[in-house]
């Protein structure tokens, strides 16, 4: 049932009231709905957010097409002869469309069965001091909305960066990138983050001349050292030209192009692409009394905030911007309404950032859970994927490291993974399981991979913790 806010007359009262559409608040309606909750979802674009619409969707389909033409260039070394004859832009932005327009309808069939009331406009968040309430606005037409409770589930746009103006042409962020008609023959990416890299593996298997600029002394400052190192060589040895440590100061933008004055260079190409992170949306909370950490909205542990029956989830909480961290908050929420409710026996689990796999999906991968290396009371197994069977049948390098709570050469608990390699993205849930479960190496050691996979490399490497090494050296 969707409703724009003129239509929503006599149906104004509901148990659960979510603001904002996308991956935490899709996902807190629907098992509230499950939950026997009558259940209002405030969205002013597309159910789905930025995540299937301008997000993780369609960048994956990007770096897809460019996985596609890279192995088009390599079919050589395995024996088959194909030339790649060009690049279609306007073919690709079709396919990601269509993948979205799949999806998206699934949400909403989802949405629709689950009998959630879409109420269509820009909502405000009101607090007398007691209860929330929400008022949506679309055109010229307003509408009150009342519940018990309020999820603010609103997301976060792009950083700006100063000296930088988007002009959708010449300077953009991720949104208007994936827009291009055609791949740019030459970018500039300010920011060597999780976007930054990822658009740079996409644009540059697809032929275009990429440069990275990073601020950081090293690419991926979130991710392991000894990973995001080994993925920058790895861009590096595919033709990327990688600046770390460099200040970004300028931009000038034209007709025909972009120059970037950035460390005492300037650099000239297509496009230049603003990639240094995202801002949560939680600022227009203020006004209705929300505690905000700058732009953040103040939780606590169960995400509650500040005012009686408002709840945050998402990537206006603080903590890593994923969308898996946001279904999970959205789930973890719902039931958390439910049994305060008395419609949930049992309280749910918080959800703990630190057991949230985290996946860059540039070529190769990189994937990590938990603890990074070097963390105090650690040490670090590496195995290297030289010593995997499909590995090899792929022409592939990576490693595996694990972090456990070793002493004296003896093993302990495993409190992190790490790996970059093919299908790093795939491998990491198996590792999320291991540290989650805070396994013992010799826990892991028992359990038999199927050969030849990639999935070994986590078997193998455990093997070698638990003191029986299969195919590595001791």
């Amino acid at each position: 049932m969707s409703l724009t806010a003129a239509e929503t007359t006599n149906t104004d009262s509901f148990d659960l009231i979510v603001l904002g559409g996308g991956s935490a608040g899709y996902s807190a309606a629907l098992r509230a709905s499950e939950l026997g909750m009558a259940v209002a979802l405030v969205e002013a674009d597309k159910i789905g957010g930025t995540c299937l619409h301008h997000g993780c969707i369609p960048t994956k389909a990007l770096l897809h097409s460019a996985e596609l033409a890279e192995s088009i260039r390599q079919a050589e070394r395995f024996g088959v002869s194909a030339t790649l004859t060009g690049i279609d832009g306007a073919a690709m932005l079709e396919q990601r469309a269509t993948v979205i327009a799949t999806l998206h309808r699934g949400v909403r069939g989802l949405i629709r069965a689950r009998k959630v009331t879409v109420v269509e406009g820009r909502g405000e968040l009101r607090h007398d001091g007691s209860h929330p309430s929400v008022v949506v606005t679309e055109g010229d037409q307003t509408r009150t909305l009342r519940a018990a409770h309020v999820v603010l589930a609103t997301g976060a746009r792009s950083r700006m960066l100063p000296g930088a103006v988007l002009d959708r042409r010449r300077v953009l962020d991720s949104t208007q990138a994936l827009a291009l008609p055609e791949v740019p023959g030459s970018a500039v990416i300010i920011g060597g983050g999780v976007i930054g890299v990822e658009f740079a593996s996409a644009w540059a298997g697809l032929g275009a001349r990429v440069t990275v600029l990073e601020a950081a002394d090293r690419l991926l400052p979130s991710e392991d050292d000894p990973s995001a190192k080994q993925v920058d060589k790895a861009l590096r040895a595919r033709g990327i030209d990688i600046r770390v440590g460099t200040r970004f100061d300028g931009i000038r933008a034209s007709s025909t192009g972009v120059e970037v004055a950035a460390g005492g260079d300037r650099i000239t190409a297509d496009v230049a692409l603003v990639a240094v992170g995202r801002v949560p949306n939680g600022e227009p909370f203020a006004e209705a009394g929300v505690e905000l950490d700058g732009s953040w909205v103040v939780t606590d542990e169960r995400l509650a905030t500040n005012l009686p029956g408002v709840f945050a989830a998402g990537d206006l909480v603080a903590g890593p911007q994923l969308a898996h961290r946001g279904f999970a908050h959205g789930i973890f929420v719902a039931e958390e309404i439910a049994h305060r409710r008395g419609r949930l026996d049992d309280a749910p689990s918080p959800v703990v950032d630190a057991w949230l796999p985290r996946v860059t999906y540039c070529h190769p991968q990189l994937a990590s859970v938990g603890a990074a290396t070097g963390t105090p009371g650690t040490e670090t197994y590496l195995y290297d994927l030289a010593g995997n069977g499909r590995a090899q049948i792929l022409g592939e390098r990576g490693q595996v490291r694990v972090v456990h709570r070793g002493t004296d050469g003896e093993p302990g608990e495993v409190v992190g993974i790490h790996i970059v390699g093919p299908q790093a993205g795939d491998l990491i849930s198996e590792a999320q399981l291991i540290v989650g479960w805070q396994a013992m190496p010799t826990d892991v050691a028992d359990l038999v991979h199927a050969h030849p996979t990639l999935s070994e490399a986590l078997g193998e490497a455990h093997l070698a913790l638990a003191g029986k090494p299969l195919h590595v050296h001791r």
